[in-house]
């Protein structure tokens, strides 16, 4: 039988586990390559021998997504996957049809051939769209099941931009694990948080070795989803946050549809910041398209360090990155502290861009002022570096989860903003993970 040819786009990460899952081993099948988008610099690389299996003893090539019509042509291929996240309905099939309009299929893969099933209990926390406030969801049930007596590993959605051979399966306990693994500052944005509350995280590559190793670590596994992709493995309790600040936006992106389709659980995130009708639409939607699941509302108040030195300065705000790239969102913790502590002004980044970070303001048009804290390698971290040391301001407001100064050198003073999950009214966290503890 001739095999179909079949080239997987993605971005990293759903791409990499839709192969391991459904491809490696398929005799059907001949993966020609997979296209890279989003991260900057991920094309040009291979899908290592080590990884790929016995079927691909060369490896498999990664080129930019741009050249995807091109690779079609070139390589005869019969079926496209789709296999990335964070994106919206329309340019989903937007992508669809220019791929049909050259003759293949396009293909989703779905949780029935991806997710994995682990000999422990699992919970996913996932969410509809980046930034709506998954991170300090992950954290709170972390800390419930710890004070439950629970020993809990994360499993964190894969961020694998470096050689892929030596992420097949990472472990992450400690701040020189970081180190180790050289970790991008989008990485430490998750896992820092982690560690400083003594919760081992497990990310890399190959999903299924990965989690066989947290297995023996854990009571319980903590999925905590990225971007906002369905989970890699079976959840048995599987809880999705929305955002009203975004109403709307939980049944226009892909996958969040799905997530919120799939959940067990809703937690309505932000109603602090949220007006009321925002808060009813969504609660509309989620009555439409998931009744059954269980409803918990939320606040996300920040929580700064040393706020009062904010009052009358000129600040440079630097924020979380993906939360406003991909996330789509215009600001995020370091605006909110730097208004709600009076800054006399916030400096425009914007003006001061230099190389990557550049271009990262010119795809995401709609960032104004604030500094998306980009750092996906050394050559971005520099800029990044220089680009802060160069800013005229009186001090940095930090809304990115991570301590910045382990990254980067600067003289320029910064004070600290973060978030954390409060709970309003029943049904809570505590009581829907004390249920499923006893089911």
């Amino acid at each position: 039988m001739t095999k179909i040819n079949a080239i997987i786009m993605g971005a990293a990460g759903r791409d990499f586990h839709v192969f391991n899952t459904y491809f490696r081993d398929n005799e059907l099948y001949n993966v020609v390559g997979f296209t890279a988008t989003q991260i900057p610099d991920i094309d040009g690389r291979k899908y290592p021998k080590e990884l790929a299996g016995d079927l691909y003893p060369d490896g498999i090539s990664i080129y930019p997504e741009k050249d995807l019509e091109n690779l079609i042509k070139e390589k005869q291929v019969k079926q496209v996957i789709f296999a990335y996240s964070d994106i919206s309905h329309l340019d989903v099939m937007h992508k669809a049809s220019t791929v049909l309009s050259k003759g293949p299929d396009f293909r989703l893969i779905g949780p029935e051939n991806t997710s994995i099933k682990s000999t422990k209990p699992l919970i996913s926390v996932c969410a509809v769209r980046t930034g709506v406030g998954k991170s300090q969801t992950t954290r709170k049930v972390s800390e419930i099941l710890t004070s439950m007596g629970k020993k809990v590993v994360a499993i964190r959605h894969p961020m694998p931009y470096g050689d892929l051979k030596e992420q097949i399966c990472q472990r992450f306990a400690t701040y020189e694990d970081l180190d180790k693994h050289k970790c991008t500052i989008e990485e430490r944005e998750e896992y820092e948080p982690h560690i400083d509350n003594g919760i081992i995280v497990y990310s890399g590559v190959d999903y299924e070795v990965i989690l066989r190793e947290a297995e023996k670590e854990a009571d319980v596994i903590l999925w905590d989803g990225g971007n906002n992709d369905f989970p890699f493995y079976e959840s048995d309790l599987n809880i999705v946050l929305v955002d009203p600040l975004r109403a709307g936006q939980e049944i226009t992106y892909h996958p969040g549809e799905t997530n919120l389709k799939m959940a067990d659980v809703i937690v309505i995130n932000k109603i602090d910041s949220a007006n009321k009708k925002d808060i009813e639409l969504v609660r509309e939607v989620i009555t439409q398209y998931n009744k059954d699941a269980k409803i918990i509302e939320a606040a996300s108040p920040i929580k700064v360090e040393q706020g009062d030195k904010i009052k009358e300065k000129k600040v440079l705000v630097i924020e979380d990155g993906p939360t406003l790239t991909h996330g789509g969102m215009k600001y995020g913790a370091g605006v909110v502290a730097a208004k709600k502590y009076c800054a006399k002004e916030i400096v425009d980044a914007k003006t001061y861009a230099i190389g990557s970070i550049k271009e990262t303001y010119e795809k995401y048009n709609h960032l104004e002022l604030i500094l998306p804290a980009m750092g996906y390698g050394d050559k971005q971290i520099n800029e990044l570096e220089e680009m802060i040391n160069n800013i005229d301001c009186d001090l940095i407001v930090s809304g990115t989860p991570i301590d910045i100064k382990r990254i980067i050198e600067t003289d320029k003073e910064i004070v600290r903003v973060g978030y954390s999950l409060q709970e309003i009214g029943e049904p809570n966290l505590k009581c829907v993970l004390k249920d499923f503890l006893s089911n």
